[in-house]
Protein backbone atom coordinates (compact mmCIF):
# COMPACT_ATOMS: atom_id res chain seq x y z
CA UNK A 1 0.00 0.00 0.00
CA UNK A 2 3.11 2.18 0.53
CA UNK A 3 2.89 3.51 -3.21
CA UNK A 4 -0.85 3.96 -3.28
CA UNK A 5 -2.17 7.76 -3.80
CA UNK A 6 -5.28 9.04 -1.34
CA UNK A 7 -7.80 10.31 -3.20
CA UNK A 8 -9.05 13.08 -0.72
CA UNK A 9 -12.90 14.55 -0.95
CA UNK A 10 -13.87 18.00 0.77
CA UNK A 11 -16.86 17.59 2.93
CA UNK A 12 -18.57 20.99 2.13
CA UNK A 13 -17.53 23.86 0.74
CA UNK A 14 -16.15 25.55 4.09
CA UNK A 15 -13.65 28.41 4.19
CA UNK A 16 -11.00 26.63 5.97
CA UNK A 17 -10.80 24.42 2.96
CA UNK A 18 -8.70 26.80 0.98
CA UNK A 19 -5.88 26.12 3.87
CA UNK A 20 -5.79 22.13 3.08
CA UNK A 21 -6.10 22.70 -0.87
CA UNK A 22 -2.53 23.49 -1.42
CA UNK A 23 -0.72 20.90 0.63
CA UNK A 24 -2.92 18.17 -1.12
CA UNK A 25 -1.69 19.79 -4.41
CA UNK A 26 2.13 19.33 -3.42
CA UNK A 27 2.11 16.28 -1.57
CA UNK A 28 2.95 12.95 -3.59
CA UNK A 29 1.15 10.84 -1.91
CA UNK A 30 -2.57 12.49 -1.60
CA UNK A 31 -4.28 14.08 -4.30
CA UNK A 32 -7.39 15.78 -4.00
CA UNK A 33 -10.46 14.11 -6.43
CA UNK A 34 -13.83 16.27 -5.69
CA UNK A 35 -15.95 18.08 -3.26
CA UNK A 36 -19.13 17.55 -2.22
CA UNK A 37 -22.08 20.98 -1.51
CA UNK A 38 -25.44 20.58 -0.14
CA UNK A 39 -26.56 21.18 -3.87
CA UNK A 40 -24.70 20.60 -7.47
CA UNK A 41 -24.77 24.13 -8.33
CA UNK A 42 -22.63 25.01 -5.24
CA UNK A 43 -20.21 22.30 -5.92
CA UNK A 44 -20.16 23.04 -9.29
CA UNK A 45 -18.43 26.57 -8.73
CA UNK A 46 -16.62 25.73 -5.92
CA UNK A 47 -14.83 23.00 -7.92
CA UNK A 48 -14.70 25.55 -10.63
CA UNK A 49 -12.80 28.06 -8.78
CA UNK A 50 -10.71 25.94 -7.13
CA UNK A 51 -10.02 23.73 -10.12
CA UNK A 52 -11.19 20.20 -8.69
CA UNK A 53 -11.95 17.49 -10.64
CA UNK A 54 -15.37 16.30 -9.64
CA UNK A 55 -18.18 18.11 -8.08
CA UNK A 56 -21.11 16.40 -5.91
CA UNK A 57 -24.42 17.71 -4.84
CA UNK A 58 -24.80 16.30 -1.71
CA UNK A 59 -22.49 15.16 0.77
CA UNK A 60 -23.91 11.16 0.90
CA UNK A 61 -22.84 11.15 -2.76
CA UNK A 62 -19.28 12.15 -1.66
CA UNK A 63 -19.10 9.27 1.14
CA UNK A 64 -21.18 6.38 -1.26
CA UNK A 65 -18.39 7.23 -4.02
CA UNK A 66 -15.98 4.42 -4.29
CA UNK A 67 -13.28 6.83 -6.07
CA UNK A 68 -12.30 8.26 -2.63
CA UNK A 69 -10.37 7.34 0.13
CA UNK A 70 -10.17 9.66 2.62
CA UNK A 71 -12.70 12.22 3.73
CA UNK A 72 -12.21 16.14 4.87
CA UNK A 73 -14.98 16.96 7.01
CA UNK A 74 -14.70 21.05 8.22
CA UNK A 75 -18.82 21.05 8.83
CA UNK A 76 -19.58 23.19 11.82
CA UNK A 77 -18.66 21.73 14.87
CA UNK A 78 -22.18 20.27 16.14
CA UNK A 79 -22.21 18.34 12.91
CA UNK A 80 -18.80 16.28 12.81
CA UNK A 81 -19.94 13.23 14.99
CA UNK A 82 -22.14 12.80 12.80
CA UNK A 83 -20.82 13.05 9.35
CA UNK A 84 -17.29 11.55 9.99
CA UNK A 85 -19.68 8.58 11.54
CA UNK A 86 -21.18 8.06 8.78
CA UNK A 87 -18.29 8.34 6.38
CA UNK A 88 -16.28 6.00 8.96
CA UNK A 89 -19.30 3.52 7.95
CA UNK A 90 -19.25 4.47 4.28
CA UNK A 91 -15.61 3.12 4.16
CA UNK A 92 -13.60 6.07 4.25
CA UNK A 93 -11.01 7.45 6.49
CA UNK A 94 -11.64 11.20 7.71
CA UNK A 95 -9.33 13.96 8.88
CA UNK A 96 -11.99 15.82 11.26
CA UNK A 97 -11.37 19.54 11.92
CA UNK A 98 -11.50 20.61 15.52
CA UNK A 99 -13.19 20.09 18.31
CA UNK A 100 -13.70 16.27 17.15
CA UNK A 101 -16.87 17.02 18.63
CA UNK A 102 -18.58 18.79 21.42
CA UNK A 103 -20.03 16.16 23.78
CA UNK A 104 -18.24 13.34 24.93
CA UNK A 105 -20.68 10.63 23.76
CA UNK A 106 -20.13 11.67 20.36
CA UNK A 107 -16.58 11.38 20.77
CA UNK A 108 -17.39 7.85 22.10
CA UNK A 109 -19.64 7.39 18.90
CA UNK A 110 -16.87 8.17 16.91
CA UNK A 111 -14.34 5.63 18.36
CA UNK A 112 -16.01 2.77 18.32
CA UNK A 113 -17.07 3.63 14.65
CA UNK A 114 -13.41 3.94 13.91
CA UNK A 115 -12.36 0.68 15.70
CA UNK A 116 -15.44 -1.41 14.34
CA UNK A 117 -14.61 -0.44 10.73
CA UNK A 118 -10.95 0.00 11.01
CA UNK A 119 -10.67 3.19 9.29
CA UNK A 120 -8.25 5.76 10.48
CA UNK A 121 -10.06 9.00 12.14
CA UNK A 122 -8.08 12.05 13.14
CA UNK A 123 -8.64 15.31 14.66
CA UNK A 124 -7.01 18.44 13.05
CA UNK A 125 -5.21 20.12 14.69
CA UNK A 126 -2.46 21.29 12.33
CA UNK A 127 0.14 22.89 15.02
CA UNK A 128 0.83 20.10 16.58
CA UNK A 129 2.71 18.56 13.36
CA UNK A 130 5.04 21.63 12.83
CA UNK A 131 8.43 21.47 13.43
CA UNK A 132 8.11 24.24 15.77
CA UNK A 133 5.95 22.45 17.91
CA UNK A 134 7.86 19.52 18.18
CA UNK A 135 11.19 21.37 18.77
CA UNK A 136 9.37 22.97 21.73
CA UNK A 137 8.61 19.70 23.37
CA UNK A 138 11.81 18.60 22.76
CA UNK A 139 13.46 21.62 24.72
CA UNK A 140 10.85 21.11 27.64
CA UNK A 141 11.65 17.33 27.75
CA UNK A 142 15.48 17.73 27.70
CA UNK A 143 14.85 19.73 31.20
CA UNK A 144 16.83 23.32 29.93
CA UNK A 145 14.06 25.04 32.25
CA UNK A 146 14.38 22.78 35.10
CA UNK A 147 10.93 21.40 36.55
CA UNK A 148 7.84 22.43 34.74
CA UNK A 149 5.78 24.92 36.69
CA UNK A 150 3.87 27.03 34.90
CA UNK A 151 2.07 27.25 31.02
CA UNK A 152 0.48 30.27 29.93
CA UNK A 153 -1.63 30.31 26.99
CA UNK A 154 -3.91 33.30 24.94
CA UNK A 155 -5.34 32.93 21.60
CA UNK A 156 -8.04 36.06 20.60
CA UNK A 157 -9.28 37.66 17.59
CA UNK A 158 -12.08 40.21 16.96
CA UNK A 159 -15.26 38.08 14.96
CA UNK A 160 -17.17 40.70 13.48
CA UNK A 161 -18.72 38.62 10.30
CA UNK A 162 -22.42 39.07 10.81
CA UNK A 163 -23.76 35.41 10.88
CA UNK A 164 -20.72 33.72 11.18
CA UNK A 165 -21.29 30.23 12.30
CA UNK A 166 -19.32 30.62 15.74
CA UNK A 167 -21.95 32.30 17.12
CA UNK A 168 -24.44 29.76 16.74
CA UNK A 169 -24.50 28.04 20.09
CA UNK A 170 -26.30 25.15 18.42
CA UNK A 171 -23.72 24.56 15.89
CA UNK A 172 -21.07 24.98 18.65
CA UNK A 173 -19.82 28.13 18.48
CA UNK A 174 -18.23 29.78 21.06
CA UNK A 175 -14.37 31.14 21.18
CA UNK A 176 -13.45 28.06 23.29
CA UNK A 177 -14.69 25.30 20.54
CA UNK A 178 -12.78 27.46 18.20
CA UNK A 179 -9.60 28.87 19.55
CA UNK A 180 -9.44 28.19 23.34
CA UNK A 181 -9.18 24.63 22.13
CA UNK A 182 -5.57 25.26 20.92
CA UNK A 183 -3.93 26.39 24.14
CA UNK A 184 -6.06 23.97 26.28
CA UNK A 185 -4.19 21.11 23.79
CA UNK A 186 -0.43 22.81 23.78
CA UNK A 187 -0.96 23.05 27.52
CA UNK A 188 -1.95 19.50 28.30
CA UNK A 189 0.74 18.81 25.69
CA UNK A 190 3.59 20.05 27.27
CA UNK A 191 2.37 18.99 30.95
CA UNK A 192 2.31 15.68 29.68
CA UNK A 193 -0.75 14.60 31.49
CA UNK A 194 -4.21 15.65 31.97
CA UNK A 195 -5.86 18.17 34.51
CA UNK A 196 -6.77 17.29 37.86
CA UNK A 197 -8.84 20.38 38.20
CA UNK A 198 -10.08 23.21 36.25
CA UNK A 199 -11.71 26.74 36.64
CA UNK A 200 -13.11 29.57 34.40
CA UNK A 201 -15.07 32.41 34.05
CA UNK A 202 -16.49 33.56 31.04
CA UNK A 203 -18.06 36.57 29.21
CA UNK A 204 -21.40 35.74 27.42
CA UNK A 205 -22.28 36.81 24.14
CA UNK A 206 -25.78 38.36 22.83
CA UNK A 207 -26.31 34.62 21.30
CA UNK A 208 -25.53 32.80 24.41
CA UNK A 209 -21.80 31.26 23.46
CA UNK A 210 -19.13 32.43 25.57
CA UNK A 211 -17.57 35.37 24.01
CA UNK A 212 -14.14 35.48 26.08
CA UNK A 213 -13.12 32.79 28.40
CA UNK A 214 -10.37 32.94 31.16
CA UNK A 215 -9.13 29.56 32.29
CA UNK A 216 -6.99 27.26 34.94
CA UNK A 217 -5.92 23.99 35.07
CA UNK A 218 -3.98 22.22 38.02
CA UNK A 219 -1.84 19.13 36.78
CA UNK A 220 0.02 16.75 38.50
CA UNK A 221 3.31 17.02 39.84
CA UNK A 222 2.38 20.70 40.74
CA UNK A 223 1.79 21.87 37.19
CA UNK A 224 -0.43 24.92 36.45
CA UNK A 225 -1.60 26.20 32.92
CA UNK A 226 -3.44 29.76 32.70
CA UNK A 227 -5.00 30.36 29.12
CA UNK A 228 -7.80 32.61 27.71
CA UNK A 229 -9.72 32.74 24.38
CA UNK A 230 -11.46 35.66 22.60
CA UNK A 231 -14.04 36.87 19.63
CA UNK A 232 -13.63 40.27 21.20
CA UNK A 233 -10.24 41.00 22.02
CA UNK A 234 -7.69 42.16 18.92
CA UNK A 235 -5.18 39.57 17.60
CA UNK A 236 -3.37 38.25 20.66
CA UNK A 237 -1.71 34.68 20.71
CA UNK A 238 0.88 33.43 22.73
CA UNK A 239 2.44 30.36 24.60
CA UNK A 240 4.91 30.93 27.88
CA UNK A 241 6.54 28.00 29.39
CA UNK A 242 7.84 28.69 33.31
CA UNK A 243 10.12 26.34 34.83
CA UNK A 244 12.40 25.94 37.66
CA UNK A 245 15.40 27.27 36.14
CA UNK A 246 14.19 29.32 33.01
CA UNK A 247 11.62 30.63 30.36
CA UNK A 248 10.26 29.71 26.97
CA UNK A 249 8.62 32.02 24.86
CA UNK A 250 6.90 30.73 21.49
CA UNK A 251 5.56 33.94 19.72
CA UNK A 252 3.50 32.13 17.15
CA UNK A 253 2.52 28.33 19.24
CA UNK A 254 -0.59 28.16 17.05
CA UNK A 255 0.00 29.23 13.54
CA UNK A 256 3.55 29.12 13.15
CA UNK A 257 4.75 29.77 9.27
CA UNK A 258 7.92 28.30 7.64
CA UNK A 259 10.55 29.96 9.67
CA UNK A 260 9.93 30.81 13.51
CA UNK A 261 11.76 31.51 16.65
CA UNK A 262 11.41 30.68 19.98
CA UNK A 263 13.16 32.54 23.31
CA UNK A 264 14.85 30.53 25.73
CA UNK A 265 15.25 32.40 29.15
CA UNK A 266 17.67 31.52 31.85
CA UNK A 267 18.90 33.94 34.16
CA UNK A 268 19.45 37.02 32.85
CA UNK A 269 20.04 35.63 28.95
CA UNK A 270 17.88 35.21 26.26
CA UNK A 271 18.81 32.62 23.42
CA UNK A 272 17.32 33.15 20.31
CA UNK A 273 16.22 29.84 18.77
CA UNK A 274 15.78 29.31 15.33
CA UNK A 275 13.55 26.59 13.71
CA UNK A 276 13.18 26.05 9.82
CA UNK A 277 9.78 25.03 9.57
CA UNK A 278 7.22 24.31 6.75
CA UNK A 279 3.72 24.98 5.41
CA UNK A 280 1.76 24.83 8.23
CA UNK A 281 -0.88 22.09 7.33
CA UNK A 282 0.98 20.00 5.21
CA UNK A 283 1.99 17.91 8.73
CA UNK A 284 -2.03 16.82 9.15
CA UNK A 285 -2.21 15.88 5.09
CA UNK A 286 1.55 13.59 5.79
CA UNK A 287 0.57 12.10 8.88
CA UNK A 288 -2.99 10.84 7.63
CA UNK A 289 -0.78 9.18 4.59
CA UNK A 290 1.51 7.39 7.47
CA UNK A 291 -1.77 5.80 9.23
CA UNK A 292 -3.37 4.85 6.07
CA UNK A 293 -0.49 3.67 4.06
CA UNK A 294 2.28 2.51 6.35
CA UNK A 295 0.18 1.79 9.60
CA UNK A 296 1.68 4.44 12.07
CA UNK A 297 -0.21 5.89 14.48
CA UNK A 298 -1.42 8.84 14.37
CA UNK A 299 0.44 11.62 16.16
CA UNK A 300 -3.12 13.32 17.52
CA UNK A 301 -4.59 10.11 19.19
CA UNK A 302 -8.27 9.36 20.00
CA UNK A 303 -7.78 9.37 23.30
CA UNK A 304 -5.96 12.24 23.40
CA UNK A 305 -8.92 14.45 21.36
CA UNK A 306 -11.51 12.74 23.86
CA UNK A 307 -9.31 14.20 26.43
CA UNK A 308 -9.20 17.80 25.19
CA UNK A 309 -13.18 17.62 24.61
CA UNK A 310 -13.34 16.34 28.33
CA UNK A 311 -11.56 19.41 29.39
CA UNK A 312 -13.69 22.18 27.09
CA UNK A 313 -16.17 20.63 28.64
CA UNK A 314 -15.28 21.11 32.50
CA UNK A 315 -13.93 24.34 32.14
CA UNK A 316 -17.64 25.99 30.09
CA UNK A 317 -19.22 23.48 33.42
CA UNK A 318 -16.60 25.68 35.90
CA UNK A 319 -17.60 29.03 34.01
CA UNK A 320 -21.23 28.45 34.38
CA UNK A 321 -21.42 27.52 37.71
CA UNK A 322 -19.05 29.56 39.41
CA UNK A 323 -16.96 26.66 40.89
CA UNK A 324 -13.92 23.60 40.42
CA UNK A 325 -14.63 21.27 38.73
CA UNK A 326 -12.50 18.04 39.14
CA UNK A 327 -11.30 15.83 36.72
Amino acid sequence: MADKILRWGLLSTARINSSLIPPLRASKRNRLEAVASRNQATADSYARQWKIPRALGSYESLLNDPEIDVIYNPLPNSLHAEWTIKALQAGKHVLCEKPMAVTLKDVDAIIKASQKTGRIVAEAFMYRHHPQTLKVKEIIDSGKIGKLQLIKGSFSFVLSREGDVRFDKALGGGSIWDIGCYPISYARMIAGAEPLEVFAWQVTGPTGIDLSLVGQMRFPDDVHAQIDCSFALPDHWFIEIVGTEGTLNVPTPFKPEKNEKVYLTRGRKTEKIDIKGQELYIGEVEDMADAILLGQKPRISLDDSRSNVETILALLKSAKSGTPVSM
